[in-house]
Formats: structure tokens, sequence, C-alpha cells
């Protein structure tokens, strides 16, 4: 029998059904929509808490002199910037984004504030690394593996290109562990979240797009699962919040 199309495959997109093509293109165009306000967005939604979720995930990336880091779904650099600083001179760090307006503005920023010399910046697509075999001791990707198309394409991907004894960071949104916090939660996502969008970008939908992709996401145990069958090992993981976010840790063996 012949495989299925991929035309024909389904996978979320938010709560609609979409095919993977329509999946990525509209991804696409969300963060093209909000790329020029993204840090903006991001201190305001979350109170200036997305600070401190990756100031920890610095903290247990344990990254040392001379290492090499990749930054999956970079954004505007804030997790590059850091790891630049504990890598040194010695050390690389690259920033990918498979997003070309978000990634110019990751370097902009970024120059902006003279941070350059071992940071390389890199268009990719997360399911298709352009990198070679057991290269990097170190990645992360933040608030990013809910917007990619197959999940699990993706993370066999980062596997890849993990050096023997690497680490992978996953910090995402996740469940709420508490249920009176799970109703404020949700409150707050589906009231307040996309009104906040409408006002500083101008783009209600995008935000919608990402309270919705957020409940679509795997839960703590069901992600960490995930890396375990992508052939992560000591895979553990940390509720910050509540368990609004949770920081996934697994190690390439």
């Amino acid at each position: 029998m012949a495989r299925q199309s991929t035309e024909k495959q389904t996978t979320d997109f938010g709560f609609e059904k979409v095919s993977l093509q329509e999946k990525t293109r509209r991804v696409t165009d969300v963060f093209h929509s909000v790329a020029n306000k993204y840090d903006l967005m991001n201190d305001v939604m979350s109170l200036g808490l997305h600070r401190l979720w990756k100031k920890f995930t610095i903290a247990q990336s344990n990254a040392r002199l001379g290492q090499v880091i990749l930054d999956i779904a970079g954004g505007t650099g804030d997790l590059a910037a850091a790891f630049a600083a504990k890598v040194g001179k010695e050390g690389h760090v690259i920033l990918a984004d498979i997003n070309e307006k978000m990634l110019k503005q990751g370097r902009d920023h970024l120059f902006n504030q003279g941070i350059v010399g071992n940071i390389t910046f890199v268009q990719a697509d997360a399911e298709h690394l352009p990198f070679p075999n057991h290269y990097f001791d170190c990645i992360t990707i933040a608030f990013g593996l809910r917007n990619v198309t197959d999940k699990t394409a993706a993370l066999h991907s980062m596997y890849r290109v993990l050096k023997p004894g690497g680490k992978l960071l996953v910090l995402e949104f996740s469940k709420p562990i508490l249920p009176m916090l799970n109703t404020l939660y949700d409150a707050y996502s589906f009231n307040v979240i996309p009104k906040l969008g409408a006002w500083i970008t101008g783009d209600k939908q995008s935000y919608q797009y990402l309270v919705e992709s957020i409940r679509m996401h795997p839960d703590q145990a069901t992600l960490k699962a995930l890396l375990q069958e992508c052939g992560f090992e000591d895979v553990e993981y940390h509720n910050l919040t509540g368990g609004i976010v949770a920081l996934h840790i697994g190690f390439k063996y």
C-alpha cells in the first residue's frame, strides 16, 4: 500500500486541525506578525517571569568556557546572549530560528548590545538541522517546541547533532499542577492574553493561537516520554511557577 501523502496528514494549529504544510505557513505568519513586539509581549504576558524561567534554564545547562551551544527558536536572543558570556571567546553559540524576521530581530538586538564575535545566526528548521552529527555540547529550545510541526522529527534531529554526553533543555509552557492555579491560569489566558496581543501588537489572533497551542502541547509526563522515545536518557523535568512552565532535561550518551 502506498504511504499516505504528507499533504493529507494533519496536526494541531491551536484548536484547529490543519495540514502539516498549513501549520508551517501559519506559524510563520504568526511570528512575522509579532516579531517587533515579541520581547515586550513576553514581559507583559508573564509579568516578567519569563526572564526568571530562562535564567533557571541557563543555570541548569551548566554551560562553561569553550563549549559549543545551539539555541533553537532563539528569537530575540536572550538565551544566546547569556550563553555567549558563559562559553567565552573559546566557545561558540549558534542562534537558530526558522523565521527570518525573528532571526533578524535577534541579530539586531545582540549587535545593539555589543554581543558579537562568538555568536552565529542561522535560519534553520528544527526538524532538519543543518549541522554535523555529534557537534553540540548543549542544545536549548525555549517556548519553541510547541510551534514545531513534527515534534518527534525535531527531537530526533536535536539528538543527532548533540555530542555524546551532551544535554538538551526544553523550556516550554506546560500544565499547572494545582487545581486553583489551573482555573486562574485558564481565565487569564483566554480572557486577557488575546486582548493584550490586540492592544500591544494589533494582532489578537496570533495570541489566541498562542493560548490554544499551549493547551494542545503535551503535559510534563507525556513530553518526558517523548524525549525518551527519541533516545534521550536520564530525562527529568522541573515545574516552574506551579507547572505553568516546565523545564525538561535529557542527555545523549
